[in-house]
């Protein structure tokens, strides 16, 4: 998969004072699983090092304006963002990821300012508003939100059910073949948005009788959608119990026991979900339960990003 990336992240040395912001999730944890678009506008339109800028609010308008001399650079960086833009446009792109509360690249995290220099809020930097307009469903984050385990776990799980339907979508599918995605894909969605998930499941059954292109387009829109929605422990202990469902004829006492026992710890917060997890898989191979086993929502991604770790990783 291909991630566009703010080239600082990456340990390019292009921040406004010849630094970097090194981020060794990105380099030494995802890089394993992904290749790198850089992006920097703002080296692209001031060169480096350079003056810092800021966002100035004037009569309800953003403009760009240098912090040494209050020279309008508004159309400059407006400029290199498009070229930007334009540039990772030619790369079938699963995510980005913005270095936050900048000017050019922070997603409603960057500066605004007032004419007499009071901050009045927070908005989207001028490029990471063009690729929230050009790219509605393409996961996004910024790093400094990818510090919380929660948001890291439900964007990396994003990342790749986004780069999995696009791999999806070019083998030419069925109506056959959207089924057994579906299918497969069916608890993962029940944990970001029920409501969505019971209306792909009417999208698949296509009890109107609609094209296939028509069928696959729907579908896209409402999978990227659910799965670009946060989960909730509610959400994920629910699928839990459904699919702990499955071995009700076959666990006995003190193993049902344990099992539920160990889905409350995750509610509680005492344990975190990848022991649950852990359990319904042992049982889904011991009774070759292929249902389960075959369920996206067991391993997301990797697991050597161990993100379901942490107890933080659920709320």
């Amino acid at each position: 998969m291909k991630i566009a990336v703010s080239a600082c992240l990456l340990g390019e040395k292009i921040r406004f004072d010849g630094g970097h912001k090194h981020d060794r999730f990105i380099t030494e944890e995802l890089s394993r699983f992904a290749e790198f678009v850089p992006f920097c506008p703002e080296h692209l339109a001031f060169g480096t090092p350079r003056p810092s800028i800021r966002l100035l609010r004037l009569e309800n308008q953003i403009y760009v304006h240098s912090n040494k001399d209050d020279t309008d650079l508004t159309e400059r960086l407006i400029q290199t963002s498009r070229d930007e833009l334009s540039k990772i446009a030619h790369t079938p792109l699963s995510g980005i990821i913005f270095k936050s509360k900048s000017p050019s690249c922070g997603m409603k995290s960057a500066k605004t300012y007032l004419d007499n220099g009071f901050c009045e809020g927070k908005e989207d930097g001028i490029f990471a508003s063009m690729c929230r307009e050009r790219y509605p469903l393409l996961p996004m984050e910024e790093e400094g939100r990818l510090q919380d385990a929660w948001l890291r776990e439900n964007f990396v799980m994003q990342l790749f059910a986004y780069d999995a339907y696009e791999q999806f979508k070019a083998s030419f599918p069925t109506v056959g073949d959207l089924v057994r995605f579906h299918t497969c894909h069916k608890f993962l969605l029940q944990a970001k948005d029920e409501q969505l998930y019971r209306e792909l499941g009417n999208i698949v059954a296509n009890r109107d009788a609609l094209k296939d292109e028509t069928l696959l387009a729907m579908y896209e829109l409402g999978f990227k959608t659910a799965i670009s929605r946060k989960s909730s422990i509610k959400r994920t202990r629910n699928v839990l119990e459904h699919m702990a469902g499955f071995f009700k004829n076959d666990l006995t006492k003190s193993e049902k026991e344990i099992l539920h026992e160990q889905i409350n710890d995750f509610t509680d917060k005492i344990i975190p979900l990848i022991v649950p997890l852990s359990t319904i898989a042992l049982y889904a191979q011991k009774y070759d339960i292929r249902y389960l086993l075959d369920q996206t929502f067991l391993n997301p991604y990797p697991k050597t990003l161990a993100l379901r770790s942490h107890i933080d990783a659920g709320k």
